[in-house]
């Protein structure tokens, strides 16, 4: 297996007049708005530079503009990067000619778009099987393949049912097993869900999440909305203007803000959700006790406050039986009080 699932290195996707000529020039590192007066270019995507672990749930976030799709898009060369270098399982993807993006794209990968693209005269079991059919697999192995991956995203029984007949979720889910019937190495998925309702949306969050645990795909998750993020992601890369302005785990997005634009994104979570014990541990002072509670540093706030406010004695933070940190009743105590007060800001 290699190291990494995804590799990117350097890579920019610039628009414009003479887009080549930008990355590594004077050019690369004026504003936005000055590239475009200066050059008549745009620079969707910034020197990026990022690896992706196997079976990582990777997501990538900003606001509408910030490159982000344009990103995915690069991946698998949907669209063309400018200069970089990008590998997709050890492959050189740069490097690749047609005939082999056809059989990257055809094999190994799978993208999920916010418009589900159903062929609305086929059945489900069809559609699911469609990746399958242009593989040249033949029917009665790609039904059963097919079958097999209904049952798994939860939409057996509706086989021989057309799209126009289910709702947006349940669309959603066909389009999700067409995507794992060809089972691929690397799932990209860009906004899937936006377009849902909030609680269709989350049970859709729910069923990624139940079949990354089943199926340990890596993932790329493309999302504009923190929540969705903050619940998906392993790790979480914030763009903005093409950049990336902080890669980290959801509590290090929330509990460290790389600027003032992360911590504008991340003023409204509640903290005690998402950040952990290790960024509230503290040394013990001499007079404390050491007989309480046991936690890992990963515990998540809200989950060690019941315990630990029940305790009489500071949580200990232990990892590998090593002693980290305490974590005492006023600790916690901080973190629920600071969150509600900023949400009655």
């Amino acid at each position: 297996m290699t190291e990494s699932a995804v590799k990117v290195d350097n890579l920019w996707k610039v628009f414009g007049p003479k887009a080549s000529t930008i990355p590594g020039s004077e050019y690369a590192e004026l504003s936005p708005r000055e590239l475009r007066e200066q050059t008549g270019c745009v620079a969707a995507v910034r020197d990026m530079s990022f690896e992706v672990a196997p079976g990582e749930v990777f997501v990538v976030m900003g606001l509408s503009g910030s490159g982000k799709s344009t990103l995915v898009r690069c991946l698998i060369r949907l669209i063309e990067p400018t200069s970089g270098k990008l590998e997709v399982e050890g492959d050189d993807v740069i490097a690749m000619s047609d005939s082999q993006l056809r059989e990257m794209r055809r094999n190994h990968v799978a993208m999920v778009f916010q418009h589900f693209g159903l062929l609305p005269h086929r059945r489900v079991i069809d559609n699911v099987a469609y990746g399958l059919e242009i593989r040249g697999v033949r029917k009665a192995e790609r039904q059963a393949k097919a079958a097999e991956v209904l049952d798994l995203v939860g939409l057996a029984g509706n086989e021989n049912s057309y799209p126009d007949q289910l709702s947006g979720g349940m669309q959603q889910r066909v389009g999700l097993g067409r995507a794992l019937a060809v089972d691929p190495a690397l799932m990209l998925f860009d906004e899937p869900f936006s377009a849902l309702d909030p609680l269709i949306r989350r049970d859709m969050q729910n069923e990624v999440i139940r079949l990354h645990h089943e199926v340990g795909k890596t993932m790329v998750f493309i999302t504009h909305d923190l929540q969705e993020a903050l619940k998906l992601g392993d790790r979480i890369l914030i763009m903005r203007d093409g950049k990336m302005i902080q890669l980290g785990t959801p509590d290090e997005i929330v509990a460290a803000p790389a600027d003032d634009y992360v911590r504008d994104f991340v003023s409204d979570v509640p903290r005690s959700h998402v950040v952990t014990l290790k960024w509230v541990m503290r040394p013990p002072a001499a007079d404390e006790s050491l007989d309480g509670p046991v936690m890992k540093p990963s515990v998540v706030v809200r989950d060690a406050a019941r315990e630990g406010l029940a305790s009489d004695h500071p949580i200990r933070v232990m990892d590998n039986g090593e002693l980290l940190g305490v974590v005492s009743e006023d600790d916690l105590i901080r973190v629920i009080v600071a969150e509600q007060e900023g949400a009655s800001a």
